[in-house]
């Protein structure tokens, strides 16, 4: 799993990860026996985007093993993409700063797409999808059904002006055949090669279809 490190998209807006979009497949993976690692691009710890939590509420108490993982996690560029059989990325706005454009997570996906391993991501997870181009030239998502956060849902927020792209457009640039449900309803995309959830709501069900997947 690979996350975030940012934790501000602005002077006015804090950021990070969004902590059920990574809890929620956490236990789910680590439930069903999976060795699960936990990386994010600086290592180290890693941000939660305080508008995922609720004030005043503890997290459920099967979220406290993912949560203590994010104390230190692993450099994603000093981890051997050799040992996983799956790559998974959980969303918060944090990751539209941090992930595209990063040469390790680049390379990491070319990897687990052409050699036929799982791929998965959940609302704007996706992020880390823009602009990777696998070794033929062709982009990563070029002709892939997959889903992620939609620019409707971007507008409702009233954050579209400060991300840094639409993640639905870029997405489409790229080649992908987007599908998307209504706003914040829990919606999951599966092809080939990749599960991909559509926002905070479709965590656990992108998690379970993930798991079938990878069987």
């Amino acid at each position: 799993m690979v996350l975030t490190n940012t934790d501000q998209m602005d002077k006015e807006h804090d950021t990070g990860l969004w902590l059920s979009e990574f809890a929620e497949p956490y236990v789910e993976f680590t439930g069903r026996g999976y060795g699960v690692s936990v990386a994010s691009i600086k290592g180290g710890r890693v941000p939660v985007d305080p508008r995922s939590t609720t004030e005043g509420e503890m997290p459920p108490d099967e979220w406290e093993g993912a949560i203590r993982e994010l104390e230190s996690t692993l450099v994603l560029s000093q981890v051997n993409v050799n040992d996983y059989n799956a790559i998974f990325l959980p969303g918060g706005h944090g990751t539209m700063f941090d992930l595209p454009g990063n040469a390790a997570l680049q390379s990491a996906l070319a990897h687990f797409a052409e050699n036929d391993k799982l791929i998965g991501a959940v609302c704007h997870g996706p992020a880390g999808f823009v602009d990777v181009k696998l070794s033929s030239g062709k982009y990563l998502v070029d002709g892939k059904r997959i889903t992620g956060f939609t620019n409707e849902e971007e507008q409702q927020m009233e954050l579209d002006s400060v991300v840094p792209f639409l993640l639905e457009s870029k997405l489409r640039e790229n080649g992908a055949d987007f599908q998307k449900g209504s706003p914040f309803s829990d919606y999951t995309v599966t092809d080939t090669g990749f599960v991909t959830g559509q926002n905070p709501q479709s965590s656990l069900s992108t998690a379970k279809a993930f798991v079938e997947q990878l069987g």
